[in-house]
Formats: structure tokens, sequence, C-alpha cells
């Protein structure tokens, strides 16, 4: 059997975000999908992943996801084999990260979840995919799964994750760093920055014609860099 690997979503998304990519990663291996709707710190979100999860596994998180797998490597790092790091940052909150996250929790509590659905979407993907109405019935499908309530305790975690880049920078660890060439929410920089702090054993993998949800918008190109970072 091959290595174990936990998959962790993002903001408002389920085990749907890696659906293309799952017939490859699955063969042969099993798969952990992180429950990351239920708490509202990456503390707690982390012990729930970490009491679920074999003991040694490879951990792959997109967005949200990457800010939930630098937690895990603060408390567990002797459990993790390789890490891949999708669309996300390494970066600290902030007064100035924070503010529309506390909008977007005001709105949903209003009652108006559609809003903040729309409004998140015209980030999400490249514009190119803007007016790709799969795309955006099944990113819808995945928040409303995820739900009003789920949404708010995922921001409030992310409200405060801390920096992680010291956590980066003592990695010895296989290391893959990708992100769509139009990411708007965490741009190519942020990328090379993360790859640059995780040394010799990282690679960058910059995918053309793709925003935030690389896996849904570049699914081949995804499950590639993927299936080239388990060997």
């Amino acid at each position: 059997m091959k290595e174990p690997l936990v998959l962790v979503p993002g903001l408002s998304c389920n085990a749907a975000l890696y659906a293309s990519q799952w017939p490859a990663l699955a063969d042969g291996r099993p798969i952990l999908v992180a429950d990351h709707a239920r708490d509202e710190t990456l503390s707690a979100i982390v012990q729930r992943l970490l009491a679920a999860a074999p003991p040694r596994f490879a951990l792959c998180g997109l967005s949200m996801g990457g800010y939930i797998a630098f937690e895990l490597l603060r408390q567990a790092p002797e459990r993790v084999t390789r890490l891949a790091l999708l669309d996300t940052s390494a970066r600290p909150a902030t007064p100035e990260t924070n503010l529309p996250r506390e909008q977007m929790i005001a709105l949903a509590e209003k009652g108006a979840f559609d809003n903040v659905t729309t409004l998140l979407w015209q980030k999400l993907v490249a514009p190119a995919r803007l007016a790709d109405e799969p795309l955006r019935l099944l990113v819808r499908r995945m928040a409303d799964e995820v739900g009003v309530d789920g949404f708010v305790r995922q921001q409030k975690a992310i409200m405060q994750r801390p920096d992680s880049r010291p956590v980066l920078a003592g990695l010895s660890i296989p290391v893959l760093v990708l992100v769509g060439a139009e990411d708007e929410i965490t741009p190519v920089a942020e990328a090379r920055d993360m790859a640059g702090l995780a040394g010799a054993r990282a690679r960058l993998a910059i995918v053309p014609g793709c925003g935030h949800l690389s896996t849904l918008e570049a699914p081949e190109a995804v499950t590639a860099e993927l299936l080239r970072w388990l060997g």
C-alpha cells in the first residue's frame, strides 16, 4: 500500500475540490479529507484532523488548507512525510486582511450568504473562467454544503493565523508549492517566497491561465504535479 495522503480543502470547500485528482491519487493509496468546518480555531481543526489521520502521511492543502497544514506542522511535524501547498500563503493575518473577512461574516450572519458566495466567485477563478457556469455551480454547491455556520467558523479560524514562514524555513521534507498564474488571492509572488524559504527540497509550479482554485481550473496539470510530488 502506498503512503497515506491527507487532503485539506479551502474555505467553503469540501472533498469535491479534489474530485478530479482523486482517481489518480487514490490508486493503491488511502486518502483522508480533513473535516475543517466544525471548529473555529486552527488548533482545534488540527487536533480533530490528527485524531483521525494515520500515524504518518503526505499532507496537501489548498488556500485555507495550507493554513491548516502549517498549524499541523507546528503541532506534529514528525507525522508529515511531505508537504504540498496549493494557492496559499505563509503570511500571518493582519487587520487589513481580516477586515473583508469580518464584513463577509456580518453579511452571512444577516442572511446574505448568497451575496457572499457571489462576491467570492469574482476572485476565485481566472477571469476567463468567470462565465464557466458548471464550475460556478460546483463552487456554489460546496459552499452550500459547508453552510453559513461552517463558513463563519472557518473565517474565524483563518483570521487568527500566525506567521508560518518560520515553519517553512525549518522543513527538511519534500515540498511542492503550486499556484495559478492568475491567482489574485494568493499571488505568484507569495508562492515564490514560500518556495524560497523551503529551500532545496522545494519545487515551485506555476499553472498558466489558472486562478485560485487550481485543482478545479487546471485538474490535469495539478494532478500531474501531485503525482510527481508523491513519487
